[in-house]
């Protein structure tokens, strides 16, 4: 039987650790029963939020590295999750479109990190959750304008 030290269970930073590689690993194991990654996920979630991006500017949006943009979005495309057309102006330009399939997947996979959601959080009440979430929307923005 393991058990936390109680220095470390006193860091905050430790806890959001812990509970963001828990959350992660479990939605992962969800998204790998559809062949999918966090990656593929955060890529359809960005499309069908900000609408079609040029790959590149994508990859940016998102912190992907450009090389590694490239396997995600020719996944996501071999699965029919999205379209891509070059630029007839640029070539080098490939703007990639969720389609209406990539579209319905992502609300599939929005609805199963609920559900782990769900699970982390069921020693909260609602309010308590919602604090949280909100908590960590301000602690979110501050780190993103770093």
């Amino acid at each position: 039987m393991s058990e936390t030290p109680p220095s470390l269970l006193g860091l905050t930073t430790y806890l959001l650790s812990w509970t963001g590689k828990t959350a992660r690993s479990r939605v992962a194991a969800r998204l790998a029963e559809r062949h999918l990654k966090l990656w593929h996920m955060a890529v359809l979630s960005a499309l069908v939020d900000f609408g079609p991006h040029v790959q590149r500017e994508l990859a940016s949006r998102l912190g992907i590295d450009r090389s590694d943009i490239v396997k995600i979005v020719e996944d996501l495309a071999v699965a029919g999750l999205v379209d891509r057309a070059r630029d007839t102006a640029d070539r080098r330009r490939v703007t990639v479109t969720s389609s209406p399939a990539g579209r319905a997947v992502l609300a599939d996979l929005q609805a199963e990190a609920l559900g782990v959601q769900r699970e982390l959080l069921a020693p909260l009440t609602v309010s308590e959750q919602e604090q949280l979430a909100v908590l960590l929307r301000r602690v979110h923005a501050h780190g993103v304008g770093r």
